[in-house]
């Protein structure tokens, strides 16, 4: 039995654990889950009574929620790997703080914005002032970020972490929002982005999400339904 991950499309942060589980090539399956089709699953509580995505149900029954836990486990899974260094040391305490920034501050910035986006009862004013504010934070991110980049060609230094998986589904939210020139504003930020984007694991991710046809070089066993695995969440 393998760990199953619940994934959200259209654009979900739940992007970044599929990148991290292909980097870590081990054995895992994937659940589809259509964030806007409401509403959800009443069986997809017994995975995370919070309704919301990424979730990985994991080999014993047990299920784990909200990225910056899922990663860390599978941080753990790899200690000898430098996507999930040993915790203690001091690269699982950097990757640690990585990841903390980018499931708050940055992951935050974009509230303003996908509010304006959802919510169809604001008007144009109120929307305008939200799309300034999330414009205004997400500046000041990529702007921490593109710094970052600048002196190093990962997030940590010279090799890949599992942040810069989780990087890879969030970061390409400014891109979708459109709220300016990446390539001009922020060069360093955007050539790492461009590289993710080319990664073998971030392709397969997305197309993935956009429901094309997927060869993954990992560890990718297949899509289960959510009602196939009724019997494994019931007999908890």
């Amino acid at each position: 039995m393998q760990p199953v991950l619940f994934y959200g499309v259209p654009q979900g942060c739940s992007f970044g654990s599929i990148v991290a589980l292909e980097w870590l090539g081990e054995p895992y399956q994937l659940c589809r889950i259509e964030m806007l089709e409401q509403p959800w699953d009443r069986l997809f509580g017994r995975i995370n009574p919070l309704y919301q995505t990424p979730a990985l149900l994991l080999e014993n029954g047990e299920a784990l929620s909200e990225s910056l836990a899922i990663l860390l486990h599978l941080a753990a899974r790899a200690p000898h790997s430098p996507l999930g260094p040993r915790q203690g040391t001091a690269e699982f305490d950097r990757l640690n703080q990585m990841l903390a920034y980018l499931v708050t501050d940055f992951f935050s910035a974009f509230n303003p914005l996908w509010i304006a986006y959802e919510k169809d009862e604001l008007n144009d004013e109120a929307r305008a002032v939200l799309r300034a504010l999330g414009q205004e934070k997400v500046a000041d991110a990529c702007a921490y970020l593109n710094q970052l980049l600048s002196d190093r060609p990962w997030l940590l230094g010279d090799e890949r972490s599992l942040a810069d998986a989780y990087l890879a589904g969030v970061a390409r939210w400014a891109e979708y929002h459109q709220l300016f020139d990446l390539q001009q504003d922020y060069p360093h930020l955007a050539h790492y982005l461009a590289r993710l984007a080319a990664d073998p694991a971030v392709r397969f991710a997305t197309a993935l999400e956009q429901g094309e046809p997927a060869n993954g070089n990992g560890g990718f066993m297949g899509h289960v339904q959510l009602e196939q695995l009724r019997p494994r969440l019931l007999d908890e």
